[in-house]
């Protein structure tokens, strides 16, 4: 292979990985009339423009821009417990669309009680596309709701893209400081010294 083609072909690669960055980008923009829409091409000069963030579960997934805007724009939640079976198939059959989600686990109280203000129930297992709610499972129902939300019929996931862990609907708080290690950072901490009052004058 000759230099000069060596160069046209590192060039042409360097143009398409451009370009697949520039898709990679999602736009959410308001219109002059208020009008909310998605989309991977930059609005227009006259619009209000803000990228739209991932739910923090599926950051990193390396979604195609068409996927990646429908998620942000109706995100979808499994809301599952330990020894549920509907919730299995619920789960598989979310996998085996390739529908990227966010699962929480109802297995606390505290789960529990969150679930309660979510839903007003504990009927399981529990989807939430956008904000519309559908409790139990059906499989045919879940498959309409999804395509209406406008998610693909099937999967457009990458072959490397790994679902996100499930975590308690009601994530346990951050453990308390004991008061004897507060104590002791505080006795480590410097103390600003009183100044020395004026003993006459200086020369």
């Amino acid at each position: 292979m000759t230099f000069n083609k060596k160069v046209l072909i590192c060039s042409m690669l360097s143009s398409i990985f451009m370009v697949a960055a520039a898709q990679a980008q999602m736009y959410k923009s308001v219109g002059p009339d208020g009008k909310v829409t998605y989309s991977d091409q930059p609005p227009a000069a006259n619009q209000k423009v803000e990228k739209k963030k991932l739910p923090d579960t599926l950051e990193g997934g390396n979604l195609p821009p068409e996927l990646a805007i429908v998620v942000a724009k109706n995100p979808v939640t499994l809301y599952s417990a330990n020894g549920c079976s509907p919730c299995n198939d619920g789960r598989g059959l979310l996998k085996s669309l390739g529908i990227p989600f966010t699962e929480k686990t109802v297995n606390t109280a505290a789960d529990q009680e969150k679930m309660k203000q979510v839903s007003g129930d504990l009927q399981l297992p529990l989807l939430v596309i956008a904000n519309v709610k559908f409790r139990g499972y059906s499989m045919d129902d879940w498959k309409d709701a999804l395509s209406k939300a406008g998610y693909p019929a099937t999967s457009k996931l990458p072959k490397d893209y790994r679902y996100a862990a499930a975590e308690p609907a009601a994530p346990p708080p951050p453990p308390a400081v004991p008061k004897v290690q507060e104590a002791a950072r505080q006795a480590a901490t410097p103390q600003p010294q009183p100044k020395k009052p004026d003993d006459g004058f200086k020369f």
